[in-house]
């Protein structure tokens, strides 16, 4: 009976040992599926980690090129600037350049060589000054075809000639631009 009891107590034994050693598996695996999440986990942290770096990189990027065209931008507009700065001034001497032409073509009628020279010299003076600081006269002559993007038209007259139609037949004020920005445009008569 003992011998029995011992076998009985040998096969529970045994019975347990192979429940603790199933444990034990069943423990492991979920230590294993445990550590593999945590691989897991710690793998999609680390793409996680990945991607943000990846958006800060990104929106790093895209905040460097804006302050670039920034950059760009505000030298382009500042060197427009200067070019364009004394604008007002040359508007204001315009006037005058035009008094000096009437004056020319008047005095051209006299007879008086020492004061065309004068008024000329004068004007020339004048004229190189406003030059110098980026002044150009718009050529329209006429008989030449009218743009309205370059000239105003003033009034529209019957056209002398058949040539003439559509196209400049009188040059009343000349035009004047500054760098490429047009300050004043050409006033001309053109014949219909």
């Amino acid at each position: 009976m003992k011998f029995k009891n011992i076998f009985k107590n040998k096969s529970n034994m045994t019975t347990e040992n192979t429940e603790f050693d199933q444990e034990l598996d069943d423990v492991t695996l979920e230590n294993n599926a445990n550590g593999e999440q945590l691989i897991v986990e710690e793998l999609s942290v680390e793409e996680q980690l990945a991607q943000d770096l990846a958006k800060e990189k990104d929106k790093f990027l895209r905040l460097f090129a804006e302050f670039e065209n920034y950059k760009k931008r505000t030298s382009k507009e500042r060197i427009d600037l200067f070019k364009t700065a004394n604008q007002d001034v040359l508007l204001a001497m315009l006037p005058v350049l035009d008094d000096f032409d009437r004056a020319i073509v008047e005095i051209n009628k006299s007879e008086d060589e020492n004061l065309k020279k004068g008024v000329e010299l004068i004007h020339e003076k004048l004229k190189n000054t406003l030059v110098s600081k980026g002044l150009e006269q718009i050529e329209v002559r006429a008989g030449d075809a009218f743009n309205a993007d370059f000239a105003e038209a003033i009034t529209q007259i019957p056209a002398p000639s058949e040539k003439l139609k559509g196209k400049i037949v009188d040059v009343i004020e000349k035009g004047y631009k500054l760098g490429d920005k047009i300050i004043r445009f050409p006033k001309v008569v053109t014949g219909n």
